[in-house]
């Protein structure tokens, strides 16, 4: 038997289909064996996770009731950057560290972001349409109704790793940009050649809103039909953060009856959609399904790192990042490196 054992739950139906080679690399000299639990049920994971040193943490959301039944767990590892799915609170009440994936696919969200503003901006789902179609001629008169990009306004909500990123490829396009952010430095912003500003200030001057907030209580449902109000009636709304930071009820009102001129979306409240959702059928709407940090790095990237965070703690060692620094204290790990205290790395 292994000194650490690592639990990770697992739908029965994909139970030993993972090898978890790219997480066992890090691992590699520490005594340790990743081991799946099915998930098929909450009580049936913490039957098989009660004694596990380590999580890794995916497929079910772990909850408070899942957290307070582990005996001696040293640190729970998430595969994403997103942390929504795992109680924090619960975790840092146990003395138990949870780590992400933070800056792992910065590039590639930010690109997607750029993707969805410009696809949007220049209607590329209804151009494409058209062609298609054999309407061939009516896509230039839809285009003589939009501005030129450059000098139109970009605001972010939120201003993390992921924004930043954004606004680096928004300058050359000639983007004025924005931000609200009140966990980020106003000097931060600044020297990135962008305004900080109030959340209404943003909406109320913004050609272009993209939302960067990580989910959680705290931003959920954080623009609302007051806020969708606030913006101009041709403003695009972009979303790669969370789905959950939107009143998606809200948003459709609001593309249905203009107070904006469309949305370019990765993430929706409920993934995927139902068949009934509204957003499907609409023309100024662009979609995409959650695959903004998707590429040809994604899985070995993530993979590597959970290992390595794994590792870190296992050896009694601080993570590199670590969603719950507050915990350090009662942690027992030595720290090893300073602690970001930068909010949502997603943001």
């Amino acid at each position: 038997m292994a000194r650490f054992k690592i639990v990770t739950p697992v739908l029965s139906a994909s139970l030993g289909k993972d090898n978890y080679a790219y997480e066992k690399e890090p691992l590699r000299g520490l005594d340790a064996e990743i081991v799946e639990v099915p998930a098929d049920s909450e009580d049936a994971f913490i039957a098989g996770a009660r004694d596990a040193d380590a999580l890794y943490a995916k497929v079910i959301p772990i909850s408070k009731r899942i957290i307070d039944a582990l005996e001696r767990c040293k640190v729970i590892a998430l595969g994403s950057v997103g942390v929504d799915t795992v109680d924090v609170a619960a975790a840092t009440a146990r003395g138990i560290p949870v780590t992400n994936c933070p800056d792992t696919f910065i590039d590639e969200v930010a690109d997607h972001a750029m993707t969805l503003l410009l696809a949007g901006f220049r209607q590329l789902v209804q151009q494409d349409r058209m062609v298609r179609e054999g309407r061939w001629k009516e896509g230039r008169p839809a285009l003589y109704k939009i501005p030129r990009l450059f000098g139109l306004t970009l605001g972010f909500i939120a201003f993390g790793h992921v924004a930043r990123a954004t606004a680096l490829r928004a300058k050359p396009f000639g983007l004025r940009l924005l931000a609200y952010d009140p966990y980020i430095e106003e000097v931060l912003m600044t020297s990135l050649g962008v305004e900080p500003v109030s959340l209404e200030e943003l909406l109320e001057r913004s050609d272009f809103v993209s939302m960067h907030a990580p989910g959680g209580a705290e931003t959920h449902h954080m623009l609302r039909e007051e806020h969708f109000r606030r913006m101009k009636p041709t403003a695009l709304f972009i979303n790669t953060g969370r789905g959950s930071t939107v009143d998606e009820q809200a948003l459709i009102k609001a593309l249905q009856e203009g107070w904006i001129a469309g949305a370019a979306l990765d993430v929706l409240e409920t993934e995927p959609p139902g068949h009934n959702n509204p957003l499907l059928k609409m023309d100024n709407v662009t979609l995409t399904a959650h695959v903004a940090s998707a590429s040809a790095r994604f899985d070995p990237a993530r993979k590597r790192r959970v290992g390595r965070e794994l590792a870190l703690v296992l050896s009694g060692r601080w993570p590199e990042a670590c969603v719950n620094p507050s915990v350090l204290p009662q942690s027992g790990l030595r720290r090893w490196q300073p602690v970001s205290m930068e909010r949502g790395p997603n943001s």
